[in-house]
């Protein structure tokens, strides 16, 4: 089996070898989606060096042992495999097929398959590229369970020794807490979850955004969803930022709703250093449309193409740099389930007509926050406000999880809360898609939530 596989030799069939982020680049690839060009470190790479550096068995033997309902002992075990992997070398033979790969990223993928002697003379002179560095597991992007954001992306990643920390740095990131707990949770035995890496040129995006071929709160099919924000995706994904929202209706592409957020910052590319910077948004364009209608136009189009080529319901990112649209990745849409029994059917109107959801206090209906419908349902609970990771262990089953935005480390107590409630974010973020597939009632974007609810008031 091949450690490196470039995204014209990779199909959807191929996610056991290259994971499902790879898997369905490769097919967009071959498909004519406008995908940006990459190659992927196969999963056999990765089982590879496992059994090669011994560290296989030592890694599923600290599992064994390991309660994931002890936050202590999974957070002692995840850095100790982490650990391992990150200090052990991969082999000599390996680092020398992906480097090789990588200094041809800056030659057109059709030329090379000629000579060597010719692909090594149009090599002369080329820079080496900056490239994102992406987890792709075995286990992820499946119809019942997304692993939304489990494993580690990288970007602004340029040179051989900093390609090569990467990639192990993904490798590591099978082993986090969060992904650990998730795969026990949802029944994935860790010896049969492998991990591949995809590494694919970096798009400096002007704009980005999520698309969902279905409303993903109110099930409606004849709907898109777009969420947009300015610059690169990462602030759309974790939910840092509110985005602009745009449904569309997908018989006939027309906008039937905007709802344009105020954009101050943004996520941009630094290529004097190589890094990912925040940026203040113009003002002049803050509050403007980050997409035209050509471009919501386009992106509908192909959405609707995606999901009839994958026959379901597609759960899409995008970047557009200058007039370049891409498709950085599609999966499916894992939250198409009925929402629980206990939901009014006033509640659900609330979904469809896409009010917000509103907060009462002590049964007296006084509305103190307002936000999206992210995950629909009725709750209540003892408001526990959680600024970042080392609140999280106050969150007991039952409470209302109150933050400025979740991100994958808050899974565990996300789980045992009743309800979700984020200053920001939209209905594609990590907070809305991970309270879906828990079927958890999560509101988000609501601004100002962790500064107007009290630590340990109960809510409704």
């Amino acid at each position: 089996m091949p450690n490196i596989l470039w995204f014209k030799d990779i199909h959807k069939e191929d996610v056991p070898l290259v994971g499902g982020k790879a898997a369905n680049l490769g097919e967009m690839a071959n498909n004519k989606f406008p995908v940006p060009p990459g190659f992927v470190v196969t999963t056999e790479a990765f089982k590879n060096y496992l059994d090669e550096t011994g560290l296989g068995i030592e890694i599923f033997s600290i599992l064994r042992d390991t309660d994931v309902d002890d936050n202590d002992a999974l957070q002692g075990a995840a850095t100790k495999i982490q650990g391992m992997i990150k200090e052990e070398p991969m082999s000599s033979q390996l680092k020398k097929e992906i480097l090789e790969n990588y200094e041809r990223f800056s030659v057109n993928v059709d030329v090379l398959k000629i000579a060597k002697p010719a692909l090594d003379l149009i090599k002369i002179g080329r820079d080496l590229p900056y490239v994102a560095v992406r987890s792709s597991a075995s286990a992820e992007d499946l119809p019942s369970a997304s692993f939304a954001g489990q494993q580690a992306t990288f970007l602004n990643i340029k040179g051989n020794n900093n390609l090569i920390e990467a990639i192990q740095d993904c490798w590591a990131s099978l082993y986090t807490a969060r992904a650990i707990y998730y795969r026990v949770k949802n029944n994935f035995p860790h010896e049969k979850v492998l991990i591949a890496v995809v590494i694919e040129k970096q798009i400096n995006s002007q704009k980005s955004g999520v698309i969902f071929t279905v409303n993903p709160v109110t099930n409606n099919k004849s709907e898109i969803i777009i969420e947009a924000i300015y610059g690169l995706g990462e602030a759309i994904v974790s939910g840092a930022i509110n985005p602009d929202k745009y449904v569309i209706n997908k018989e006939n592409l027309r906008v039937t709703s905007r709802n344009i957020s105020k954009k101050e910052w943004m996520y941009t590319t630094d290529f004097a250093y190589g890094r990912t910077i925040r940026k203040d948004v113009l003002l002049d364009k803050q509050e403007q449309p980050a997409l035209s209608d050509f471009e919501i136009r386009k992106l509908s189009e192909i959405a609707v193409e995606l999901e009839e080529h994958y026959e379901k319901p597609q759960d899409i990112e995008f970047a557009i740099e200058g007039n370049n649209l891409y498709v950085v990745q599609t999966r499916p849409v894992t939250t198409l389930h009925e929402p629980k029994k206990e939901e009014t059917n006033i509640e659900q109107e609330k979904s469809e007509l896409e009010e917000p959801i509103k907060i009462e206090h002590d049964n007296i209906a006084n509305i103190l926050v307002t936000g999206l419908s992210a995950s629909p349902g009725i709750a209540s609970g003892i408001v526990k406000i959680v600024h970042d990771v080392s609140g999280l262990s106050k969150v007991l089953k039952g409470n209302v999880l109150v933050t400025r935005m979740t991100n994958p480390d808050m899974v565990v107590a996300m789980q045992r809360a009743a309800a979700i409630v984020t200053d920001a974010g939209g209905v594609t973020s990590h907070a809305a898609i991970v309270s879906r597939e828990m079927n958890i009632p999560c509101i988000v974007g609501t601004e100002r939530a962790t500064q107007i609810l009290k630590e340990n008031h109960i809510v409704v």
